[in-house]
């Protein structure tokens, strides 16, 4: 009976803290569009780091839904800084292992009460050795900074930081894009992004797909779109169909169910879509546990014509 009593006291205390974390994240007041800067790493100047030698005909790139650097636990608030750090730090010994050129963020914390009150994706850059960094703050004020981040070994240009129509979501969630120039090509250039669309409801993600289509048609570039879309291909309303149908963008092997990326669901619904110019030269889910998702990695390289 005390083994019931403590159980149910927990699950009461998580839902409570959850529905608390909505609230606060309805009151916080992004702008909706927003040209971040591109920070120059710290690690460009720690001779005891080496970057990642970048492919002259290929690119490694990674996406992962960080979860606030909580790792496998149930929610940042419960944890102190000192775990939010060595969760991180695994995320570094992963990056340093893979050595990828561009790495997508989702969930991805600047200064934060609720994770230690430190920099997170500065943390990840200077020890994952990334030599620049740019963010897409979708939730700030408060005491609290997070969304989606895009860190690089390659130049970033063009930045633009976009949150979802607020009015969609109580929790606000959003893109940020920056241009690349292949490696040894000097076209086409490459929009490379990193999207986390609602978890909630799947008509949400569609209004929040067409806002993401818009933005990026216009831009008029080749597309790498990398994140967290929260929704699986077998839907015949899914998001990220209805994302790949309009942009031209391919996913690799879209109906394969050994993919899985979120395994408390057994559902893949962390993406890496390309568009027609780009092939993928390889495509793995990492199976280490750094957070609740899991690492998509890909190596691409331009079509043989190009």
């Amino acid at each position: 009976m005390a083994h019931e009593n403590t159980k149910t006291s927990t699950v009461r205390a998580l839902l409570i803290m959850m529905v608390l974390a909505i609230v606060l994240l309805s009151c916080t007041t992004p702008y909706r569009r927003v040209v971040p800067t591109v920070v120059e790493s710290p690690s460009a100047s720690m001779p005891t780091i080496t970057a990642p030698a970048k492919p002259s005909t290929t690119i490694k790139v990674m996406t992962l839904n960080i979860a606030h650097s909580r790792g496998d636990g149930i929610h940042q608030l419960f944890q102190n800084a000192t775990t939010a750090e060595d969760n991180l730090n695994a995320v570094v010994d992963l990056l340093n292992r893979q050595k990828p050129d561009i790495m997508a963020l989702q969930e991805s914390d600047g200064p934060s009460f609720w994770s230690g009150s430190f920099d997170h994706i500065e943390h990840l850059a200077r020890y994952g050795a990334f030599n620049r960094y740019v963010r897409g703050e979708h939730a700030k004020g408060l005491g609290l900074t997070y969304g989606t981040a895009l860190l690089s070994n390659l130049e970033l240009n063009d930045p633009l930081a976009v949150t979802f129509d607020p009015n969609l979501s109580p929790i606000p969630k959003g893109f940020v894009v920056a241009t690349i120039t292949w490696p040894e090509k000097p076209f086409p250039q490459i929009d490379i992004a990193s999207v986390h669309l609602d978890f909630l409801s799947e008509s949400t993600r569609r209004k929040q797909a067409l806002e993401l289509i818009e933005t990026l048609q216009t831009r008029r570039r080749q597309i790498v779109l990398m994140g967290d879309f929260n929704t699986e291909w077998k839907h015949e309303k899914s998001a990220i169909k209805l994302i790949a149908q309009e942009l031209s963008l391919k996913a690799y092997h879209p109906t394969d169910n050994g993919l899985v990326t979120f395994p408390s669901r057994n559902k893949r619904i962390d993406w890496i879509l390309i568009s027609d110019r780009i092939r993928f030269v390889s495509y793995r889910v990492l199976p280490d546990v750094v957070s609740d998702h899991r690492v998509v990695l890909a190596e691409l390289a331009l079509n043989e014509n190009e």
